[in-house]
């Protein structure tokens, strides 16, 4: 079992940048893959970024390609997500998944465990 907690949304401006952040707490987090979620009024959550184990792989949807950076820090149980130059369309709930494994997915079926948000709002 492992719970999660987001932390670092906010209000922004277009252009701006935010660090979410994700801690763990209960089993050892190097055990899980984590990632990256988000979910608009109205819309379905969809996929952001994952990381591997380890931090060794990432991947990204192509809305943030070149503009968001997802990364872990073990020793502080930790998973980041950093986000420039933000656009309007990117104001949702973030919402970090883990799952047992090394590997990450894009699927949120494939994710047991879920943080309970946090919001994120870019102005124009």
């Amino acid at each position: 079992q492992v719970q999660l907690v987001e932390s670092g949304g906010g209000l922004v401006q277009a252009g701006g940048s935010l660090r979410l952040s994700c801690a763990a707490s209960g089993r050892t987090f190097s055990s899980y893959a984590a990632a990256w979620f988000r979910q608009a009024p109205g819309k379905e959550r969809e996929f952001v970024a994952h990381i591997s184990w380890n931090g060794g792989s990432r991947y990204y949807a192509d809305s943030g390609k070149g503009r968001f950076t997802i990364s872990r820090d073990n020793s502080k149980n930790t998973v980041y997500l950093q986000m420039n130059s933000l656009k309007p369309e990117d104001t949702a709930v973030y919402y970090c998944a883990a799952r047992i494994g090394s590997r990450g997915s894009e699927y949120t079926y494939e994710y047991r465990y879920w943080g309970q948000g946090t919001q994120v709002t870019v102005s124009s």
